[in-house]
């Protein structure tokens, strides 16, 4: 049975109006859903790069936010001077957001990390055990070859001494620029310098094998036949822990403990 033109397009503005309509209803009724396991997902990592979670455990959802709870004190800081930021709620704040907006975000200089606009306030994690300081937690972010790679790094007490790194999204090439992922390479972190003697970042990736930490305190091994990835986590350690960046807020640190 054939159709007039008429009904054919009266029929296929219906399919098109209710799949519409399906599709915003169910972006909104998952929206909240989709933000608790983006923040779970955010916790989860933290706990991992802070060590207080292995990458290989699969735990509750309540076991996550009660490991979190307990041992991670999330702050917002003011970028440029270090200070803590009082009236915003670590648990809403959306840097990516806050870097977007030119409201609330300032161009960068021009930097080898390829960062365009730097958050007038940023989200650092502290790490409390036993009452104590036990790491810092920061976001870092940079190009890599095919993508902007999104992460944290954790350093011990001392701001110098890196306990971890933890990329949570990027779109690098999968055994590439993508072993930014594998657990083996991660482990290669723990225990070097980020800074040298006069506080300048030092941290680096070279082409081949580093020498262990004691020996070869400020290199990491590079990815192979990942040169520009590799190169893009060397600039973005770079930024984050210079001037631009976190120099503020980990001087502060120094600063209370007299080291």
């Amino acid at each position: 049975m054939q159709h007039s033109a008429r009904y054919v397009i009266t029929f296929a503005a219906a399919i098109c109006a209710f799949c519409s309509i399906f599709v915003a209803s169910s972006a909104v009724l998952l929206k909240d859903r989709q933000e608790a396991n983006r923040a779970l997902d955010i916790q989860k990592k933290v706990l991992i790069v802070a060590d207080l979670m292995d990458e290989k455990e699969s735990l509750p959802a309540e076991e996550i936010r009660r490991r979190f709870e307990k041992n991670i004190t999330p702050k917002i800081i003011d970028v440029a001077t270090g200070s803590p930021v009082d009236g915003v709620d670590p648990a809403t704040f959306d840097q990516r957001e806050a870097a977007a907006d030119p409201k609330t975000s300032r161009p960068a200089p021009p930097n080898a990390a390829k960062v365009v606009r730097i958050p007038n306030h940023a989200q650092i994690f502290e790490v409390i055990e036993d009452g104590a300081l036990s790491a810092v937690i920061l976001p870092i972010e940079g190009k890599g070859l095919w993508s902007t790679l999104y992460g944290y790094l954790a350093l011990a007490p001392d701001v110098r001494t890196i306990n971890g790194i933890t990329f949570y999204e990027h779109g690098e090439t999968a055994g590439l620029g993508g072993e930014v992922d594998n657990p083996r390479w991660k482990a290669l972190w723990k225990g070097r310098q980020a800074f040298d003697d006069q506080w300048q970042p030092a941290i680096s990736l070279v082409k081949g094998s580093a020498g262990p930490p004691d020996q070869d305190p400020h290199h990491v091994d590079g990815l192979s036949g990942a040169t520009i990835t590799s190169r893009g986590v060397t600039n973005l350690l770079a930024f984050w822990l210079g001037d631009d960046g976190f120099a503020p807020y980990l001087e502060q640190l120094r600063n209370q403990k007299g080291t």
